[in-house]
């Protein structure tokens, strides 16, 4: 979890600081993965550091991996591939800025989780550095791109967006939905079949 994803150390799984994710944004994100890093540096000896990330923490993971130099491999499960796409437009978006809140309604949860229209302000003032593609373009390491042809969330054609800024990039696809035929709250021992054989693929990528 970030910093701001409204998780708290005694419940990181729900969202009781509604407040901390109202405040979130894409930079606090990325300076989030640089304290950790940073962390590693300082306690960790010459070791390989690969990135991880699901979803929009796939987004988050290209752009630290492009522009940080200590990261070696990068893996993305159902990541996304833009981040200016996914704001309101038009109408909708001077509507949140006069408000200075939206709220977007959580399936799972059910709160009305605020966002603070700081975190759009955030992304334009920072948007080359918040820009996937330019990052991606950049890779110069070793780069795997995981994604469901079923995915409801994040389509697949982003991930063919990623394929395509980053040819030498190792694509692999699988019938599965965005996470993987996996679900909250999870009880069962074992992983779902799916997640499972993304695991071990990038366990076996990670080895190569």
């Amino acid at each position: 979890n970030f910093s701001h994803n409204g998780g708290t150390k005694e419940n990181p799984i729900d969202f009781p600081d509604l407040k901390a994710f109202g405040e979130n944004t894409y930079s606090k994100e990325v300076d989030d993965v640089k304290r950790v890093l940073d962390y590693c540096d300082q306690y960790f000896d010459n070791q390989k550091i690969i990135l991880i990330g699901h979803s929009r923490g796939g987004g988050i993971a290209s752009l630290f991996a492009g522009q940080d130099r200590r990261v070696s491999q990068l893996v993305t499960w159902a990541g996304v591939s833009d981040f200016k796409s996914r704001f309101p437009q038009g109408e909708e978006l001077l509507e949140w800025k006069n408000k200075g809140v939206r709220y977007i309604l959580n399936g799972r949860t059910h709160q009305k989780m605020p966002h603070f229209f700081s975190f759009y302000e955030d992304f334009i003032a920072n948007e080359p550095m918040l820009t996937i593609e330019k990052w991606i373009k950049k890779l110069e390491i070793h780069h795997l791109i995981v994604h469901g042809t079923n995915d409801e969330s994040v389509s697949i054609e982003e991930a063919e967006k990623l394929k395509s800024w980053n040819p030498k990039a190792e694509l692999f696809t699988l019938d599965t939905n965005h996470t993987f035929d996996s679900f909250h709250p999870y009880t069962s021992k074992e992983l779902p079949e799916k997640l499972k054989e993304v695991v071990n693929y990038t366990m076996e990528f990670i080895k190569k």
